[in-house]
């Protein structure tokens, strides 16, 4: 029997409209058995469960807390001395004031620590005798500052230089702040930078190399980049630390949020605005702290999945 095309056509036709379902979508032919559906209904439901059970147990400490707390025997005073509706509305204005200091801080500052700590930690990680010298002042740097606290490095710089009455030396309690906080957290990140850098494996320079790119390129296009990607957690908790360590600028008279509550607290003898600059303080801090968290599981899904970083 021959077999004409147009009907070989008609057939072909016929055979992929049978391979469709009702609505023109290619129909596969898989169903989840019902094995499969069990089980995803036990996971729901178990999950269901579990966010129950964490909001109720959630609910239940929250409750024992605020029990306790309200009825300690100097609860009354607590509460008129550090949550005084009245004294936080005074203080919340200059607190926002003050804060907007603590944020340009943390801009300029968090910049130059950046920059000032891959500069101390390419130091570091040189290689060949003639760079010896700018290696150990780079580590004496870095012992230094990770060493010494911050609270005295302030002290030292906001109150020392200007004792000093050096020529063309400002005396700005900002600048000087802003200087010590630069001076200390970039030795911390000259540590992240250089835990980064020594974690590229040495073919990746020595890749470079046969590429005929020299070591300064093979740091720059090849080193850095992945050193600075599988370091950004670290790094941006640093900046979280940096972001709250603003305020320490306040112990040498700048007007930040830390002090502008301190001057309500002298005026009225109440400390409610300390409770106000630190809430804040928290509520500046939290996006950021959840911006890590986020860069930290993207990162660790990639890696899990054999991505780049």
């Amino acid at each position: 029997m021959t077999v004409t095309k147009g009907e070989s056509a008609r057939e072909g036709a016929d055979d992929k409209g049978d391979m469709t379902g009702g609505d023109g979508v290619p129909d596969d032919g898989y169903a989840p058995s019902e094995r499969r559906l069990a089980r995803e209904r036990y996971k729901r439901a178990r999950a269901r469960r579990a966010t129950a059970v964490a909001a109720l147990s959630t609910l239940v400490t929250a409750v024992l807390l605020y029990l306790v707390v309200v009825n300690a025997p100097g609860w009354p005073r607590t509460k008129e001395t550090f949550f005084s509706a009245h004294y936080a509305r005074e203080a919340l204005p200059k607190v926002l004031e003050g804060l907007w200091l603590n944020v340009r801080l943390l801009l300029v500052c968090g910049v130059a620590v950046l920059v000032l700590g891959m500069l101390i930690a390419v130091a570091r990680t040189l290689r060949g005798p003639v760079f010896f010298p700018l290696r150990v002042l780079a580590a004496a740097y870095t012992d230094f500052f990770r060493g010494l606290p911050l609270i005295i490095n302030l002290m030292i710089v906001v109150l020392g230089v200007p004792a000093l009455r050096l020529q063309g030396v400002t005396v700005d309690p900002v600048l000087l702040g802003g200087t010590a906080l630069t001076l200390t957290y970039s030795a911390y990140v000259a540590e992240v930078f250089r835990a980064g850098i020594e974690s590229i494996h040495p073919s990746q320079r020595a890749a470079a190399r046969s590429l005929g790119l020299t070591n300064r390129q093979a740091l720059r296009h090849v080193v850095l980049p992945q050193a600075v990607r599988r370091q950004v957690p670290p790094l941006l908790n640093d900046l979280v630390s940096l972001q709250k360590d603003t305020g320490l600028v306040s112990i040498g008279g700048a007007v930040d949020a830390v002090r502008a509550a301190d001057i309500v607290v002298g005026r009225s003898l109440n400390y409610t605005p300390y409770i106000v600059a630190g809430l804040v303080f928290v509520a500046l801090t939290i996006p950021m702290t959840r911006f890590t968290d986020w860069v930290t599981a993207r990162m660790d899904r990639r890696r899990a999945q054999g991505g780049s970083l």
